[in-house]
């Protein structure tokens, strides 16, 4: 499998997650798969393989103690460019999944940080602590309905 394919087969990969996490978070079947560590696995070991693959006795020199232009220079070649793309591949997902789970705990909307996470990982975070910090500002709960809304998303089998 050559770099391009890698890139695109990972590309392809993280879309399912994000469509349940976002379309039918409170599918039992969502959950079960999002209670998963395996899609981590796999994008963790392309990930793996390709900075592996990128490395370079310069690159690793010249990356050791980074400069602006050492890591332009370091990601004009396609295997980083790459190996850094799965990364964020990788940490949206991560991230994004962390999001999930405190709108089942909590019951805090998450469709438009997560929604956001996919495209631009760093602002569906932001988006979400701002909706968590709004929500419990506007709409403060119990400690006993956090706790209700986070046992209904639980016993929920449909949307």
């Amino acid at each position: 499998m050559n770099i391009t394919q890698l890139f695109s087969i990972a590309n392809v990969f993280v879309l399912p997650f994000w469509i349940l996490m976002i379309f039918l978070p409170n599918w039992k079947v969502t959950r079960r798969i999002m209670e998963s560590y395996l899609p981590f696995i796999v994008l963790a070991a392309a990930y793996l393989y390709l900075f592996v693959s990128s490395i370079t006795p310069e690159n690793a020199q010249a990356l050791s103690n980074p400069q602006l232009a050492d890591i332009a220079r370091f990601f004009s070649n396609e295997t980083a460019a790459a190996t850094g793309w799965i990364h964020f591949l990788v940490m949206d997902l991560f991230v994004g999944r962390w999001i999930y789970w405190e709108g089942q705990k909590t019951g805090i909307l998450t469709f438009h940080s997560l929604s956001l996470c996919l495209f631009a990982g760093p602002m569906g975070l932001l988006s979400h602590i701002l909706t968590d910090w709004i929500t419990k500002l506007f709409f403060p709960r119990s400690e006993t309905e956090t706790a209700t809304a986070g046992e209904k998303a639980a016993s929920s089998t449909g949307t």
